[in-house]
């Protein structure tokens, strides 16, 4: 399953027409947009267990797309 094809910790991204992800992909350069993911990679890598929510889940779904991106 491609990353765009669910959503961790809820449905709110899923219930968009359009993924906010899919838009800065779409306005941001290549490396920008993979600055992003790192940056939220980081992110929940360094808050997991810290915060009542799937950061795990959500560290995985990022790592994810970062690797779909650059393939």
């Amino acid at each position: 399953m491609k990353a765009d094809e669910f959503q961790c910790g809820g449905s709110h991204y899923k219930d968009m027409a359009v993924q906010p992800w899919s838009i800065m992909e779409s306005v941001m350069t290549p490396e920008e947009f993979r600055g992003f993911l790192k940056g939220n990679i980081l992110k929940y890598a360094l808050r997991a267990g810290r915060k009542d929510s799937d950061d795990t889940g959500k560290l995985t779904h990022y790592i994810q797309k970062l690797a779909e991106v650059t393939t």
